[in-house]
C-alpha cells in the first residue's frame, strides 16, 4: 500500500515493492498532497497489472548492457552483435548514472544531442534504433513507464558520401580495364562487384561451386571482424547471372585457392581499389562504392526497381530507393531535359 506523509510545506508518497525475493520502497516528492496521491496511484495500477516497477531504479547503462547480452545476443548474427557490443561503452559514457525511471526524451535526446556534435548523423541514428530497441524491451516489462524511443531524433554531423557511385564513362572504363588485365586477381574481384553488385562479403565468401554458367551463387558472406559467415540478411541469399566474359575470367582462378575463389589479401581491398582508381584518372570511391554503381546503371537504363532489389539482396524495394539509387549524372540530365520539355508542351 502506498503512503503519503507531509514534510514541511512538501509530501512525500511511498510505495513498497518486490524486487529478487526483497521488499524495497519507491518514494517520490511532491508540492501538493494530490500530485502526491495520483503517482502513487498509477504505480499501484501499474502493479496491478503485472508491471515490475522495482526495476525503474536500475542504472540505465546496466539494463543496456544486459539487455544486449542476454537478448539481443540470441537475436541477431554474430557481426551484428558485435555492433550491439560497441555500443556498450558509449552507452556507459552517456548515461553514467540516470536510473530508466528518471528516463525520458528530453533527457535521452540532450545526452545524444551532446554525442552528436562530434559524431555524424549516420553513426547517431545507428545507435539511436538501437536504443529505441533497448526502450521498447523495458516498456513491455514495465521498466519504463513509456515508450518515448520514437520521439528521439536523429541529429550530428552531415559527412560527405564515400559510396559515390561512378558515372556510366567512368564505369566503363574501370571494367574494359578489369577485363583486359585478368592476369591480376583482384581486378577480377573489381569486375565481379561491378557486374553482380555484390557486397564485398559476398564475393570474397564466393567456392568454386558458387559460380555456374553464367552466374554466381551467394550462400556466404565473410567478415573481417569475426568467422560469421552467415549472410546478412534470407533475401543476401541470390542467384546473380553474370555475362559470358565475366564467367571466363572467373575460371581462371578456379584452382588457385583452397576454398575460396579469391584471396582475402588481409581485407586490403580498400586500398587497392584508390590505387587502381587514381592509375585510370578515376574519382575516389569506396569497394561499396561498386555496388551502388552497378545499382545506379542498372536504373539509368531503366531496369525495373524490383528486379534490381532482388539483384542487390535487399529486403524491400523501399531499401533500394532509399540507400542504393543514386542517379547518375547521365540521367539526372536527360531526365531533366524530359521534364522541361513536358512543362513546355503545357504552353503549346
Amino acid at each position: 500500500m502506498a503512503t503519503i506523509v507531509k514534510r514541511g510545506k512538501s509530501y512525500r508518497a511511498t510505495i513498497s515493492l518486490y524486487k529478487q525475493g526483497e521488499y524495497k520502497r519507491e518514494t517520490k516528492t511532491f508540492k501538493t498532497k494530490k500530485e502526491a496521491k495520483i503517482w502513487a496511484l498509477s504505480l499501484e495500477l501499474e502493479k496491478g497489472k503485472g508491471k515490475n516497477i522495482a526495476e525503474r531504479s536500475t542504472l540505465f547503462k546496466d539494463f543496456y548492457s544486459n539487455w544486449v547480452n542476454n537478448v539481443k545476443k540470441d537475436e541477431v548474427r554474430e557481426a551484428t552483435f558485435i555492433n550491439y557490443q560497441r555500443t556498450i561503452p558509449i552507452i556507459n559514457s552517456l548515461f553514467e548514472d540516470i536510473q530508466l525511471k528518471n528516463l525520458n526524451d528530453i533527457v535521452m535526446q540532450k545526452k545524444l544531442d551532446s554525442y552528436a556534435e562530434n559524431h555524424s548523423k549516420k553513426t547517431t541514428r545507428e545507435l539511436i534504433l538501437k536504443i529505441r530497441g533497448s526502450l521498447k524491451y523495458a516498456y513491455a516489462h514495465g521498466w519504463i513507464a513509456n515508450d518515448f524511443g520514437s520521439l528521439l531524433k536523429f541529429k550530428g554531423k552531415i559527412l560527405p558520401k564515400r559510396n559515390v557511385p561512378l558515372n556510366i564513362t567512368e564505369f566503363k572504363l574501370l571494367r574494359q580495364y578489369c577485363l583486359n588485365h585478368i592476369e591480376d586477381e583482384f581486378n577480377i574481384l573489381v569486375l565481379l562487384a561491378l557486374e553482380t553488385g555484390a557486397r564485398r562479403g559476398e564475393l570474397l565468401g564466393l567456392k568454386k561451386e558458387d559460380i555456374y554458367k553464367y552466374g554466381i551463387k551467394i550462400r556466404r558472406s565473410i567478415s573481417p571482424t569475426n568467422n560469421d559467415t552467415n549472410l546478412k540478411t534470407k533475401h543476401s541469399r541470390r542467384d546473380i547471372s553474370i555475362n559470358k566474359d565475366v564467367y571466363e575470367a572467373l575460371t581462371t582462378i578456379f584452382d588457385k585457392h583452397p576454398v575460396y575463389l579469391f584471396d582475402w589479401d588481409g581485407f586490403h581491398q580498400a586500398q587497392k581499389l584508390q590505387k587502381l582508381l587514381a592509375e585510370l584518372g578515376i574519382k575516389k570511391t569506396t569497394f561499396h562504392g561498386l555496388r551502388d554503381t552497378h545499382a545506379s546503371f542498372l536504373f539509368s537504363k531503366d531496369i525495373s526497381i524490383d528486379y534490381i532489389s532482388r539483384r542487390l539482396g535487399h529486403n524491400s524495394i523501399t531499401t533500394t530507393q532509399n540507400y542504393y539509387l543514386e542517379l547518375m549524372p547521365e540521367k539526372k540530365h536527360q531526365q531533366d531535359a524530359d521534364a522541361l520539355n513536358l512543362l513546355n508542351d503545357l504552353s503549346r
